[in-house]
Parts: structure tokens; sequence; C-alpha cells
């Protein structure tokens, strides 16, 4: 009977912490039904465009998990705290032309036509559900924090992954934030964490939403996956073409490399400035994240004047060391004429007069 008792204890505790609100919620409802509409939805979970194994044919979980944690690399983590330059959060924008301030992994700050638009904000130490799991930010990159968030515009979430929805930073930004897009079904997330309906826009792939005169979103294909809990894919994953006044910007989220950055290119391109992942990558997951050279080809097929790396310089979530996405970026861009813009962490780039491209990583 004692051991019967400590199995209910065990089982009712790991069914009160996998429904806790960090978690979030499954679709559900007329949201739920939209998503079992999608010409990519089979076998009850939302597909990739082009077959999308986790891991290559051969290669195990455990093979993985084995890696993960017995073959890292000694760079892994930066030897000494990032420099920063202090962020111009409230600062209006003298040009029309857009303003980006990154912080760091996929974070960042685009002010165009007297808007802010705040993209995937992860500003907790860890990107997982509990602070005492998981791989923990870089020193220095802690320059900023939600709380300092207080009229944005439109919050932009491309999928629900920890290191791009995270759970503290959402509940401190919502109660300033004035409307929400992101892709079908993570609102169910955000309605679960007590962010109104009427606040949070939801887009399917190819789907079009205009939220000012001259501001208009459009979620279109990534090759990734979704879910915060055990069941994947019940959320769609996203980039986003961000049309403005004067500009077109492509803001990337997570993705593999394949045909889909062609296709885009030549619906929606050029683009005055790529906005992708180029770290976090590795051998045994090839298909659902960029390796740097891939980026590069994603850039020239999406026919983007400038290219920004971003998914670096925050978290360590490979095994790669934590400069080599930006160094191999770097030689990539160059082999192939690609313009990059590099900045500091916190630096503000202009697109029209201002993109720097200094090496700053190798002063570190």
């Amino acid at each position: 009977m004692i051991i019967l008792y400590i199995f209910i204890a065990i089982a009712a505790l790991v069914l009160i912490v996998v429904n806790l609100p960090v978690f979030g919620s499954l679709p559900s409802g007329l949201r739920l039904n939209k998503i079992r509409h999608l010409p990519n939805y089979r076998n009850g979970a939302i597909q990739n465009l082009s077959p999308t194994p986790m891991q290559p044919e051969g290669v195990s979980f455990f093979t993985i998990l084995k890696a993960f944690f017995f073959e890292k690399h000694p760079n892994k983590i930066p030897k000494t705290s990032l420099k920063f330059v202090e962020p111009a959060l409230d600062a209006v924008p003298e040009q029309p032309s857009p303003e980006i301030i990154w912080f760091g992994h996929s974070s960042y700050l685009i002010k165009v036509d007297n808007l802010r638009i705040l993209v995937d904000p992860v500003f907790s130490k860890v990107p997982s559900p509990f602070s005492f799991i998981g791989s923990k930010a870089f020193a220095g990159t802690d320059f900023v924090n939600a709380t300092q968030f207080k009229n944005i515009d439109i919050l932009l979430i491309t999928h629900d992954h920890y290191d791009h929805m995270d759970y503290q930073t959402i509940l401190s930004i919502a109660p300033h934030v004035k409307k929400i897009v992101t892709s079908i079904g993570v609102g169910a997330h955000l309605e679960r964490w007590g962010i109104p309906t009427d606040q949070i826009h939801e887009l399917c792939w190819n789907e079009t939403i205009s939220l000012s005169e001259h501001l208009k979103f459009t979620a279109v294909p990534a090759r990734h996956f979704t879910g915060r809990k055990f069941k994947r894919n019940q959320t769609l994953w996203s980039a986003f073409v961000l049309e403005t006044s004067q500009s077109r910007l492509f803001l990337g989220g997570d993705s593999g490399y394949d045909t889909h950055f062609a296709e885009i290119g030549k619906t929606y391109g050029s683009f005055d400035l790529a906005i992708l992942e180029c770290g976090q990558y590795d051998a045994y997951w090839p298909y659902i994240h960029m390796f740097p050279e891939e980026t590069v080809k994603a850039a020239i097929d999406l026919k983007a004047e400038v290219l920004m790396p971003v998914h670096w310089g925050k978290f360590s979530l490979s095994m790669h060391p934590w400069n080599e996405p930006i160094n191999r970026i770097v030689k990539a861009a160059k082999e192939n004429g690609v313009r990059l813009v590099t900045p500091r962490l916190g630096e503000t780039i202009r697109l029209d007069n201002y993109l720097p491209n200094t090496n700053w990583w190798l002063e570190e």
C-alpha cells in the first residue's frame, strides 16, 4: 500500500506540473477546427511542406542526448562578459526608414512608421519552463529586461518554443502591448495566460493582416516544428513578411533550409532586409535549423539586399562554439557577395544609413 501511495503521489505531482500555465494550452474549438482544415494538416498534426524528420536516419534520440551532454565544445560559452550598447528603447527615429535593436538570440525591436514592433522577446535567464533547467544566458546579455517595454504597438511571436515565446516575459509585456500577431494556434497559450482574445491576431501561412495604413504582416512557410509540452506540431510555425510605407522586411523565426525561401523570394521579394537564424544548428538535427552557409543561401533566395543574422549571441542550445555561427556566416557572405549587418547587442541599426558590420565578437 505504501508503494501504491507513492506512485499515486508521483502521478498527481506530474499531473500538476504538466498543467502549469507556463506550458500553455493546446488549441480547441473554432481555433482547432481551423487548424484541422489547413492543407498541411495530416495524421493529427501540422506538417512541413517537405518531409522533415527531427533527426537523420539511423540517429536515435538517445544518441543526440548523449552528444548534447558529453560532447560539449570548450568554447560553448564566452569566456568573458559580452559588451553591449545601452539600447535607445524609447528614442523616436529621426528618419522614416526602419530602425532595429537586437537584444541577442531572436529578440529585437523594430521602430517604423511611428510604431514599435517587438519580435520574439525572451528576457528570462533560461529559455525553458523552469529557471533551474536549461542553458543560462551569456554574461552581459541581461542589459535589458521585460519591465522596460511600456509602449509596444505590436508584439510578434513566430512560434511557441521557449526560446521565442517566454512565459514570464509575455506576462510582463502584455499589459503594455496593443496588438499581438502570431501563428495560428499560439493564441491558445496566450489566452491561458489571461490575454484578451480580441488582442490576438493569428495567421495561417499566406494570410495577411493590415494593422495600419502602411503596415502589413503576411505569415509565410518555415521548416520547423512546435510544442511546449509532449505533443508536437499542434500550433503553426511561421516566418513573416513585414511591409511598411517604404520598406519590406523578412522576419525569419526558425527554419531549416528548403525551397520555400526561393518561393517567398519570387512572391514577395526583393527584401530590404532579411533577419534570419544562423545558430543552434547541428548535424544531428539538420532539417529544422539552418547551417550558416544555408542562411546565406536563404538570403540570396529571398533576394535580400541586406542580411542580419540572429539566433546566436545569448544562449547555447547546441554543441557548437558560441561564436562559430557568426564566424561561418561572415565567411560565407563574403564568398557569395551578400551584405551583412552585425550590430552589437543593444545597438540601433538604421536601414537607410547605418548598417554596422564590425566583427565585434572577436574582441570578446
